[in-house]
């Protein structure tokens, strides 16, 4: 038996029988005089810590952990801190962050034109030729509608006159719609004469000339001619790149104390990159990934070879499978029962038919494979709750499935029961509702607002499992910034989005820690602290289950502790 293993056990067996029966096994990392809140109904809340070969030894007073501290031990003194369980981000794009930060960020841009300073002064600086990419503007973050604008967004003719030799695509803030210049539009092959693909849309003005907006998969005519232009790139500079992002993820991540992440859609191609990752001990943080871009077929063939269940030391784990029925409601992507209040020809768009998503259903269900589905309209909630309903049916010996539905922002009053019936998880964030909020109306008006959008507490008081996140990098990775609209659902400008819908602090608090474990059948090792447990955890500034609600946002990470290593440190001490 491996030394490492069998300490464990030992340790393991001295903490259920008391210390002073085994001598005095010293702890790698202790935590003293905070409050530690572990998210465990046995032991709410204590005082201390200890942690051996990076899992929870023992939790208790201070008097009852200071006989784990050893010669070798690294002591944290908290100083009456908050220390809580890693938080999870129970949905977001692991590569995706990590690219955002390698590309123009939109998300400030409070006009049209600074984006289009912003693609001038880049253009200054690239070769002739040479792609443009950026990500998160978003229209109705805008201090005005530009001049000519169709459908709210500009024409791309002044962006083309600052970029005329570099093909130029800007991604909106969801990711489920981009903005092209001429230059990308001609390599994309896009023209009057164009027709839209099957699942998106080609923008257009009164003449019918594409304007340069691009809805859901309308992009890929972009992103194809993209595609060509990195093919001149070396499979080391591609993996170089690949590298890049993936330690530019971590750290963001590991800043705002994310322990494990759930990253809503990955390649074969990159779970073999995040598999070679693990093999090096150098995945930055816990990954739990779904299988997304690949067809039935290819699932049939290729899902059974990637199961991975706590691979290489518990970082990463490859069970689950991610569908998309429909879009986004800030482009008017999402599939909706009744049309668009502001776009009355609309009801959205279907993004993978449902007879596919079934055959990817049924194909992940035998393989033993969860099933996560993007669904965003009432619409598309209500198809996917019929087929997952329907399957369960049809494969009644299959129990314990927690498949999930991906955002559930938007349902029918009638249909919200129905997740905890069926036992399908609401993979929803919290963000999104206060960030979305002062256009939601636009969208739906008050009476579908009111009764469907972003149904926290009646899905919480129904009894389903309902879990947090921020779908980074559409909203910024920040755990406490989407606490904080899961409980105050306050609004940039001070309004409050159908405060009834708010859960409790305690209950916020699961939702990121032990309900996204649970939604990854991790709970038995993560989501909560205590004996037995990976031992990560976050250490905060201020008490964000105490403080005045206006004081949440000021909460900072102080530590995040990864396997019992200290692996993030704020720069500079935090005011408490």
């Amino acid at each position: 038996m491996h030394a490492r293993l069998l300490r464990t056990l030992i340790v393991g067996f001295c903490a259920g029988i008391g210390l002073a029966a085994c001598g005095d096994p010293a702890a790698d990392l202790v935590l003293i005089n905070g409050k530690i809140v572990t998210v465990d109904d046995a032991r709410p809340e204590v005082e201390a810590l200890a942690v051996v070969d990076g899992r929870i030894a023992a939790v208790g007073t201070a008097e009852e952990i200071r006989p784990w501290i050893g010669a070798d031990t690294e002591v944290l003194d908290l100083q009456g801190r908050l220390a809580i369980p890693g938080f999870i981000e129970g949905h977001g794009h692991f590569m995706g962050l990590g690219n955002s930060k390698m590309i123009l960020d939109l998300t400030e841009a409070r006009t049209w034109d600074e984006i289009v300073a912003m693609v001038e002064a880049a253009v200054a600086e690239a070769e002739p030729g040479e792609w443009i990419l950026g990500r998160g503007w978003h229209q109705e973050k805008w201090e005005a509608v530009p001049e000519g604008a169709v459908e709210g967004v500009p024409t791309h003719h002044r962006l083309s006159a600052v970029s005329p030799d570099n093909p130029v695509l800007l991604g909106h803030a969801s990711g489920h719609a981009a903005f092209a210049n001429a230059r990308a539009m001609e390599l994309g092959r896009i023209s009057p004469e164009t027709e839209d693909p099957e699942g998106g849309e080609i923008v257009r003005d009164a003449a019918g000339r594409p304007t340069g907006l691009l809805r859901e998969k309308a992009q890929g005519l972009v992103r194809m001619a993209l595609s060509e232009a990195r093919k001149q790139m070396t499979p080391d500079e591609l993996e170089a790149e690949q590298r890049e992002q993936v330690r530019l993820a971590g750290a963001e991540a590991l800043a705002h104390g994310i322990t494990t992440f759930h990253d809503a859609g990955a390649s074969f191609e990159t779970i073999d990159l995040f598999r070679r990752l693990a093999d090096e001990g150098a995945l930055p943080v816990r990954l739990y990934v779904m299988v997304r871009y690949a067809s039935p077929e290819e699932l049939e063939v290729r899902l059974p070879r990637y199961r991975l269940i706590g691979y290489g030391n518990d970082f990463l784990t490859v069970r689950s499978i991610k569908r998309q029925v429909d879009g986004a409601l800030g482009p008017h992507g999402a599939w909706l029962l009744e049309p668009y209040r502001d776009l009355p020809t609309s009801t959205g768009l279907v993004l993978e038919p449902l007879d596919e998503i079934r055959r990817a259903a049924e194909i992940a269900l035998r393989h033993g494979f969860q099933v996560n589905t993007h669904a965003i309209g009432d619409r598309g909630n209500r198809e996917i709750l019929n087929l997952y309903e329907q399957l369960f049916a049809a494969y009644p010996d299959s129990t314990d499935l927690r498949w999930r539905i991906e955002h559930a922002q938007h349902l029918h009053p009638d249909d919200i029961p129905r997740f905890a019936r069926l036992g399908v998880i609401a993979s929803m964030q919290g963000v999104h509702c206060t960030s979305d909020g002062p256009w939601v109306l636009k969208r739906l008006g008050p009476e579908r607002a009111e009764s469907g959008a972003y149904m926290w507490r009646a899905l919480w008081d129904s009894g389903a499992v309902v879990t947090n996140g921020t779908d980074v990098p559409v909203e910024d990775i920040d755990p406490i910034a989407s606490f904080y609209a899961t409980v105050t659902r306050r609004m940039p400008d001070g309004e409050v989005f159908y405060g009834r819908q708010a859960l409790t602090r305690m209950e916020a608090l699961r939702s990121y820690t032990l309900n996204n474990a649970y939604a990854a059948f991790e709970e038995d090792r993560k989501g909560s602290l205590a004996p037995g447990k990976l031992a990560d955890i976050v250490v905060l500034s201020r008490d964000i289950l105490t403080v005045p609600e206006e004081e949440i946002l000021e909460a900072e990470v102080v530590y995040t502790i990864l396997g019992g290593d200290v692996v993030y440190r704020a720069p500079a001490e935090p005011a408490r």
